[in-house]
């Protein structure tokens, strides 16, 4: 994995019951000063490129989720592919810094970093929520490198709406003592993200919200609350226009979108933009599934994200060295901070 790849312990989160759930092992990548978590499980990794030549498999979450997110589908494909899942700066096991930048603009620059640190190729995007903007950000960013596409309710163009129940944790010092003090951000999306809320146990419940014991734990929950942009003068709206623009140069490559259909945030109004942008895109609706598709039907999501994969394998091929919308980054890294 090269010397700045480092498997790390984690330990000192409270009620560790929900850790036979994810028996993983923890690596990281340093970023600047700070710690950036992922999985990497799978074939042994000097065996990575003879043996996978389907390509590994990409897992980008979104908020306030973390790869525990991606937990049954990891342990359902581990044996047979590798699975490489981050958790973004603020978010999981990954370090929490209180200044730290969270734009949308730096998680693609975080997740570019880990796939080239990685050598990543014929990768297969799995995203869900903001991880969908971050994973499609980042496949522009080096299209080269991916090969197909499996989205989860998520969006990577400019919103048209944010719920009333988002934008109320936007409210200036209210909000932040919400989701930051209350932690009511996250111990909603128990019950607002799914359909079927019940299918959740109680060490599902306390994984989800392990790494956010604290007001430190909890501030890039609410950067990520803060960049959804309002309005065009926001810098992150300029980054999803900007990711908009570039995703039918993605559309040669096979796609899949499997959708809960009772979603009040990535609303199927979200699907049907998607499937203008992929019109040969394989389309799934689940009726009886919210946000969280994945806690809401594992059953039905591995099966079809089976068939997917079986139905468009990936023919092995070197990465180039050319890039894809390189000229988005010195826009991204401008705005970043303003």
């Amino acid at each position: 994995m090269g010397n700045e790849n480092e498997q790390i312990g984690t330990t000192g989160l409270h009620g560790e019951d929900w850790r036979g759930l994810y028996p993983f092992d923890s690596r990281e990548l340093r970023i600047a000063a700070f710690r950036y978590h992922y999985l990497d499980e799978g074939p042994a990794a000097t065996d990575f490129v003879k043996t996978d030549v389907d390509g590994p498999l990409l897992f980008v979450h979104g908020n306030p989720t973390w790869s525990f997110h991606w937990r049954n589908l990891i342990r359902r494909w581990r044996d047979e592919r590798r699975c490489v899942a981050p958790d973004h700066l603020g978010s999981g096991l990954s370090d929490k810094p209180v200044n730290g930048s969270y734009r949308l603009a730096d998680h693609i620059d975080n997740l570019v970093r880990l796939i080239e640190s990685l050598d990543l190729s014929n990768i297969t995007l799995v995203a869900q929520d903001w991880g969908g903007a971050i994973g499609l950000g980042a496949a522009l960013r080096v299209p080269q490198r991916f090969a197909r596409f499996v989205l989860f309710n998520t969006g990577a163009f400019p919103p048209w709406f944010i719920p009333w129940r988002i934008r109320v944790c936007r409210f200036p010092v209210l909000g932040q003592f919400a989701v930051r003090g209350l932690n009511v951000f996250s111990r909603a999306a128990l019950r607002m993200t799914m359909a079927r809320p019940e299918r959740l146990t109680q060490p599902e419940r306390r994984g989800i919200l392990a790494p956010y014991g604290s007001w430190a734990d909890r501030v890039g929950v609410y950067r990520f609350v803060e960049d959804i942009p309002a309005t065009s003068r926001h810098p992150t709206y300029r980054t999803l226009t900007e990711i908009e623009s570039g995703l039918p140069t993605l559309a040669d490559r096979p796609v899949q979108l499997i959708w809960g259909m009772r979603d009040w945030c990535f609303t199927p109004e979200c699907l049907e933009k998607f499937t203008t942008i992929f019109p040969n895109a394989s389309v799934h609706r689940l009726e009886d599934a919210g946000h969280w598709v994945v806690e809401d039907a594992p059953d039905d999501v591995v099966q079809l994200v089976e068939e997917f994969l079986a139905s468009h394998p990936v023919n092995f091929k070197e990465p180039q060295i050319e890039r894809g919308l390189e000229g988005m980054k010195p826009q991204m890294n401008a705005d970043q901070h303003r």
